[in-house]
């Protein structure tokens, strides 16, 4: 599967500077305040559209929600590094519909120079539950008897002499807080994957994930989603990764997801 790159960085740029106009007319809400809505155990719910109808629908979100503002940027970047075995095992376990599995990545948040290496966790009740440590620098490698090997066996179990990087995700997020209940809402753009000398570029999509404590607390977000008829679909950054840098690799359960992603973005 491809799409249309033709001047594809300066579409960015502009899409970018459109957001940041938008943006301007939300309260901010800094790291520090946003502390106790960090919601490490979790439900999410996730949304996939196009970045010309998240501009519309920004505009009806301010009254519900504050945007996270560092060092004086609402839109950050993101570095992550997803590690797995040679044999795709995590990735596998996901696509096979197992709960009770595992992502492990480290996380470089750009713009704060902050590193994190993370265990996430999805329970058999649905629920996202996630440990992490803070390390000086990027993990890159899981070496044994390390504080990172150290802390996968203790979150997860899994012999981290199996594990090896797979693939970088990298892209741009906006974090909302919602005024009114305990919820944080996620919007990833400019979504690229690279592994080795591969990649690829998702230019024109965003990923929204609406993340709660509970799914009884309503969301306004999700009632713009049924407003504008986006419906609920959900497939993590990094297996959608592996799918697209890997042509053999199965990915049946997936195709649904890659059909509509190519619809939705051959339509913007």
């Amino acid at each position: 599967m491809s799409f249309q790159t033709k001047n594809i960085f300066t579409n960015i740029n502009d899409q970018l500077d459109k957001k940041e106009q938008k943006l301007s007319g939300f309260k901010p809400i800094s790291l520090q305040e946003m502390d106790n809505v960090r919601l490490q155990d979790r439900v999410d719910t996730k949304f996939m559209l196009r970045e010309d109808l998240f501009l519309t629908v920004l505009e009806e979100m301010h009254r519900d929600y504050y945007v996270l503002e560092i060092n004086g940027a609402r839109t950050s970047s993101y570095e992550t590094l997803y590690f797995d075995t040679d044999q795709f095992r995590l990735y596998l376990m996901h696509h096979n519909g197992k709960l009770n599995r595992y992502k492990v990545r480290s996380r470089r948040y750009v713009e704060s120079n902050l590193h994190f290496f993370e265990v996430k966790f999805k329970n058999s009740k649905g629920r996202t539950i996630k440990d992490r440590i803070k390390r000086p620098e990027l993990v890159t490698e899981i070496v044994s008897n390390s504080n990172e090997a150290e802390f996968l066996i203790q979150n997860s179990g899994i012999d981290p002499t199996q594990l090896m990087p797979r693939l970088w995700v990298n892209y741009h997020r906006i974090t909302f807080v919602n005024k009114h209940a305990n919820e944080r809402l996620t919007i990833d753009m400019n979504l690229s994957f690279t592994s080795g000398d591969q990649k690829f570029l998702y230019n024109g999509l965003v990923i929204a994930e609406v993340k709660q404590s509970s799914l009884r607390e309503k969301s306004p977000f999700i009632t713009l989603m049924r407003k504008y008829r986006v419906k609920e679909r959900s497939i993590s950054k990094y297996c959608l990764g592996v799918i697209s840098l890997n042509n053999d690799i199965k990915k049946n359960n997936f195709k649904p997801i890659l059909l509509y992603i190519q619809k939705l973005l051959k339509a913007s």
